[in-house]
């Protein structure tokens, strides 16, 4: 066969495998939104965020809060981060929420054939025992950290600075949605979202499960139920105002 033949079909052959692994990606996000959406953690119609802003959407993943819900909130964390190709020896998850999502997410892995430890922090120190406010896993190597989502970035700030105290690296921050949406006051909007501003302060990837645009998509594609098709206009509107790419 002709080099030039050759090289054409293994040109041919990666984008074929590139187009399925974007599939497979794709089709895990929307699993995820269908999934939020049904255990009742991904709501619609008029709701006040912490910035102040009236959202037409609201994600609140303390819902998550029964065995079944749970596991399988995991599973998405442990295949979207294997999925990422991200390079981690370690997880770690900020108290509150990240200690739960840590500690079932790295079930979630070992039952994949990934085993690794965790760790996770006490907001008060402990003054007797072992002391100190890290409990799990000592801290080292490439650590991920695991949170639900990115407000102000403030917990992944001192999750940073705790991990390189102790002598590792954070490598990337996981977390199930990424509003997209720029921060600050609406007559001071940011020209990045939180997630984006955290990627580059700390120069590390923010991997979601999802985001807002799956949810456009997951509302809006064919066979999108109706009874959520009807808060397009309102998401399309928000993320108009706030909205980043």
């Amino acid at each position: 066969m002709p080099l030039c033949c050759a090289n054409t079909r293994k040109k041919r052959q990666n984008l074929s495998l590139h187009n399925g692994i974007e599939d497979i990606l794709n089709n895990l996000r929307q699993q995820f939104i269908e999934f939020a959406v049904s255990a009742g953690v991904l709501k619609f119609g008029e709701f006040v965020t912490k910035a102040g802003r009236t959202s037409p959407y609201f994600f609140n993943a303390g819902l998550f809060s029964d065995g079944a819900n749970l596991g399988k909130l995991a599973d998405f964390y442990a295949q979207t981060l294997l999925d990422s190709g991200v390079e981690f020896d370690m997880l770690f998850g900020p108290a509150y929420k990240g200690i739960t999502l840590a500690s079932a997410t790295a079930v979630a892995l070992a039952r994949k054939g990934r085993n690794v430890p965790f760790a996770f922090n006490r907001k008060e120190a402990k003054d007797h025992g072992e002391g100190g406010t890290i409990v799990g896993a000592r801290l080292q190597g490439r650590v991920v950290i695991i949170d639900d989502v990115i407000s102000a970035g403030t917990s992944v700030r001192e999750s940073v600075e705790m991990i390189r105290a102790a002598g590792a690296t954070p490598c990337a921050v996981l977390i199930a949605l990424d509003r997209m949406e720029r921060s600050g006051k609406d007559d001071a909007l940011s020209a990045h979202s939180a997630v984006q501003d955290v990627s580059l302060q700390y120069n590390m990837p923010v991997v979601s499960i999802g985001n807002l645009a799956d949810l456009m998509e997951f509302i809006s594609g064919a066979g999108a139920n109706p009874q959520l098709a009807q808060y397009q206009a309102a998401i399309a509107a928000y993320r108009q105002r706030y909205g980043v790419d």
